[in-house]
């Protein structure tokens, strides 16, 4: 007789350590199973909640005229909300760096050729 996985908890896997304004931030959370592997949750097994922004699926969009510091974020596992992570990311400061354009690039190449 087959029996389906259980999850047993969950782990939020950040690419970043901050929210970029004025985007989506992916919310990448994995759920340990009770044969030891991991499964990748979206929000069809999970409830995203947010002290600021607005979940669309995994992805938290941020304002680009966000004022707050920091967002709370909640992910609850659907039908077992024993299972659960509360934490904190804050907000980028720094703005990005403008990428040069595909004409910067191949001069500055050119120049390099030269010398």
């Amino acid at each position: 007789m087959a029996r389906a996985q259980k999850i047993d908890s969950i782990y939020v896997n950040l690419y970043t350590d901050s929210l970029k304004k004025g985007t989506f931030n992916y919310i990448n959370v994995d759920g340990l199973l009770s044969n030891g592997r991991y499964l990748p949750l979206d929000s069809t097994h999970l409830i995203f909640s947010s002290s600021y922004g607005k979940f669309q699926g995994n992805s938290l969009w941020v304002e680009q005229d966000c004022k707050v510091d920091m967002v709370s974020i909640k992910v609850v596992m659907r039908g077992n909300p024993a299972i659960s992570k509360d934490f904190v990311m804050y907000i980028k400061k720094k703005e990005d760096p403008e990428l040069k354009s595909e004409a910067e690039v191949l001069q500055e190449m050119k120049k390099k050729k030269k010398s």
